[in-house]
């Protein structure tokens, strides 16, 4: 392996990881504003009801996704350790199984769709004036989840390794492509045909695409490990040992994930219930907050490949520096954007929303949960970087219970009082709870712990100097 590690003693912990943050965060800023341009599209050209239409099954393509992005923060962890023990065998196992994973269950749950998606948004309460719309347009982005998944799995194995620069500049083609074709399909620019609310839907399966493409042809250029060749498709098997120790890591978070997206699932068939516009200021509001969540998700990433890459470089001592800087950053950088954001949350929301009304609900939601963010940051890098070391089981058990022991009840119970406030304020009384729940089992148990991993022999059992 020609490349450094990410993680390493020429300068301060904070400064690698800013480092490799930053491209990192540029690439969460990119595709929130290339959601958000497509928002823009959807409620300028077509309409709220189309911005509601394709916010409305939102939680049920999160649903859908959960598991596999489990799998993939699983093979996270074994990446950014085999790297760090510069082990290339392991490294490309660890990517032909997971590559296997993504493209059979893509192509499993892309098929099964087509039957159980009218159910379900029945199921959520999608309003009937944007129910066909909705429909048209989930079949769409469950139909290339094949190809999303790939993608997804190899900016998590190069992520992994500490290199956060090629999948920003593989992310950069794919929003470029969306922000030209996507209009020219709703309006049939050139010749193209009018494609109405799918148009946003098509044009991001073939960003993924030419996306997917630039990124395999720049690692076989750089003569990259994780570069596409037959040491790779060798490994595309489902490797029974390395399944499973994806599986005994990924399978936590993925039930996270799932019961992350049935929170959000039964938040937006709460919010559903106060019709079209509450839910297209459901769609505004989280089109911002994402430019604060996905870097404060980026800062928990970035803790969990250095964990992992110091594990497997047999650097414990590291350990406690490294949650000190993601905090650290986490506060600096989430407490500037939210700062931004509440300066400018009307021009930003005016943007993609022509309705005053919508505008106003959209404003009041914003100024109740936007501040609770950089509180999910901080538990973001404690359950990341306990993550690294194969700790999956609390930290998952811990934000399931923040989540289905604190916000949902705390919405349903609020709702009917204070309307779609009471939803919100729901959002930061679970961050609150759930960095509680964080900050006691790293304070008082995962660091007085020996290291424990499901690699075997690859990194043995040390005292975790945290």
């Amino acid at each position: 392996m020609q490349r450094r590690l990410a993680l390493d003693d020429s300068r301060p912990i904070w400064q690698a990881m800013l480092v490799f943050l930053v491209p990192l965060m540029l690439s969460n800023i990119l595709q929130s504003a290339s959601a958000t341009l497509n928002s823009i599209y959807l409620g300028r050209l077509l309409g709220v009801h189309a911005l509601a239409a394709a916010s409305s099954f939102f939680p049920i393509v999160f649903f859908m996704v959960a598991f596999f992005i489990g799998i993939a923060s699983g093979s996270t962890v074994l990446i950014g350790q085999a790297y760090g023990a510069r082990n290339e065998e392991r490294l490309k196992a660890v990517a032909g199984t997971t590559l296997t994973v993504a493209l059979g269950s893509g192509i499993v749950i892309g098929a099964a769709s087509w039957f159980f998606l009218p159910p379900l948004l029945h199921l959520i309460g999608t309003p009937l004036d944007v129910f066909d719309d909705a429909l048209a347009y989930a079949r769409v982005i469950f139909l290339s989840l094949p190809l999303l998944f790939a993608y997804l799995a190899y900016t998590t194995f190069v992520r992994g390794t500490g290199d956060s620069r090629t999948p920003l500049l593989a992310l950069i083609v794919s929003t470029v492509l969306i922000v030209v074709i996507t209009p020219a399909l709703i309006r049939g620019w050139l010749g193209l045909p009018q494609l109405g609310i799918i148009a946003a839907a098509v044009a991001n399966i073939v960003a993924n695409l030419l996306a997917l493409v630039y990124l395999l042809v720049a690692l076989a250029l750089e003569k990259n490990p994780l570069a596409l060749d037959m040491s790779i498709v060798r490994h595309m098997k489902l490797e029974p040992k390395l399944l499973g120790t994806l599986v005994r890591i990924g399978i936590p978070t993925g039930i996270q994930m799932v019961m992350v997206s049935l929170a959000e699932v039964a938040v937006i068939s709460l919010v559903n219930r106060f019709g079209s516009n509450a839910t297209a200021a459901y769609g505004a509001v989280n089109q911002i907050v994402s430019y604060v969540q996905f870097p404060a998700i980026s800062i928990g990433m970035g803790a969990s490949i250095f964990g992992a890459q110091a594990i497997g470089a047999k650097r414990f001592d590291r350990l406690r520096g490294i949650a000190r800087a993601g905090i650290a950053l986490n506060w600096a950088i989430c407490g500037i954007l939210i700062a931004l954001v509440y300066v400018f949350n009307d021009a930003i929301l005016t943007l993609f929303i022509t309705d005053p009304s919508v505008v106003a609900t959209a404003h009041e939601l914003l100024s109740i949960t936007l501040w609770g963010y950089v509180i999910f940051g901080t538990s973001s890098v404690l359950s990341g970087l306990m993550r690294s070391s194969g700790t999956v089981l609390w930290p998952t058990l811990l934000s399931i219970i923040a989540i289905w022991g604190v916000e949902v009840p705390v919405a349903y119970a609020l709702a009917p009082r204070l309307g779609l406030r009471g939803v919100w304020i729901a959002y930061p009384v679970a961050f609150c709870a759930g960095l509680l729940f964080q900050t006691i089992y790293y304070r008082f148990v995962w660091r007085r712990k020996r290291l424990t991993t499901l690699l075997g022999d690859d990194v043995p059992a040390e005292p975790v100097a945290t």
